[in-house]
């Protein structure tokens, strides 16, 4: 497991942001006639050495989790059953500089995509539990790996999230200490609709690792904020970021916590941590739009919208969004328009 974690960031295909929203960015994609798959190959940079066990994310243009994959011995990955649409691929590994970019499967599927991990400057800041989770990972019987596969295989390729539990359960039957696996039992009962399973198995995870799984913090953090515990949801958020700090995502689970808290100020702080972490994780300028929105800062609304698009152009959020760019710009022309007050009568 690598410093982000399978999931990393969030931890739900249905994606919920419980603030007054105005600008309307919700993404459902038309199901194809034909499902298209997204592949590709991880090097690390300065050669052709593929990058094994790597994490690679793939997420709905709006921040959604859609599956997880790790690469194999040749750094390959696959993601299979796709609509056709834009999603975002994420890596984030520890010691490498984080991987965000968009892929359009709008016309063809995106086959032979390569992907090239740059270390990150010896002056960077990583997260100190990084290293040890991921020998933690690879240290599990095998077996339980193997389970651990299987399921994932069964829950984010196969759609079938209750096979995917069981052979997570038969996995931590065999290593009570994988912690990994608790996670994806969570990250499963999201997909199922069993918010109690969910938080049990977060709250699990976080046990069994003695406090020191970030993503699990950060997991329990929005399933808590989605049960709109506001306050709770921060504090596992904050406590997952301390032990991850570079989790882009975690920073924007914490920017939602303080808007719906209404301290604005410390939520666009969170935002703009974010959009420093993932510059092209479009839902950053989604939270962006909405801060902005609220503290009535239409020029910089515009300039969140404007980000938009560049990601996500041409998806149904896409066009709206371009509505709702003009209407922004009419408002800031009305505002900066001189007025002309009637002459008065002689």
């Amino acid at each position: 497991m690598k410093h982000g974690g399978l999931l990393g960031f969030i931890v739900r295909l249905v994606f919920l942001l419980t603030c007054t929203l105005s600008l309307p960015i919700s993404i459902k994609a038309k199901v194809p006639p034909e499902p298209c798959t997204l592949s590709g190959t991880v090097y690390y940079a300065g050669g052709n050495r593929p990058a094994e066990n790597i994490s690679v994310e793939l997420h709905a243009t709006e921040g959604s989790m859609i599956a997880p994959q790790t690469t194999s011995s040749n750094g390959w990955f696959e993601f299979g059953g796709l609509s056709r649409g834009t999603y975002v691929i994420a890596i984030n590994a520890a010691g490498f500089e984080p991987v965000n970019f968009n892929v359009d499967l709008a016309f063809d599927s995106g086959r032979g995509t390569v992907i090239y991990l740059k270390p990150r400057p010896s002056n960077s800041t990583t997260s100190p539990h990084a290293t040890p989770i991921s020998i933690h990972e690879l240290s599990m019987p095998y077996k339980a790996r193997t389970l651990m596969e299987s399921g994932k295989k069964k829950v984010y390729t196969d759609k079938n999230a209750q096979a995917g539990v069981v052979d997570f359960q038969r996995a931590v039957a065999i290593a009570p200490g994988y912690y990994e696996a608790y996670y994806q039992i969570a990250l499963a009962g999201l997909i199922l609709g069993q918010p109690d399973l969910a938080e049990k198995s977060f709250r699990k995870a976080i046990e069994v690792s003695g406090d020191k799984y970030g993503d699990a913090e950060i997991g329990l953090g929005t399933a808590l904020l989605d049960n709109r515990d506001f306050s709770e949801g921060e504090k596992a958020i904050r406590r997952g970021i301390e032990i991850t700090l570079d989790s882009w995502l975690g920073h924007y689970e914490l920017g939602r916590a303080l808007l719906n808290q209404d301290r604005i100020e410390d939520a666009e702080k969170a935002a703009l941590h974010a959009r420093s972490l993932a510059p092209n994780a479009a839902i950053v300028y989604r939270l962006l739009s909405n801060i902005h929105l609220r503290q009535k800062n239409y020029p910089a609304l515009l300039d969140d919208i404007d980000a938009y698009l560049k990601l996500d152009p041409s998806s149904p959020a896409g066009v709206r969004a371009k509505q709702m760019r003009e209407e922004v710009q009419q408002k800031i022309e009305a505002d900066t328009r001189p007025s002309h007050p009637a002459e008065s009568k002689r």
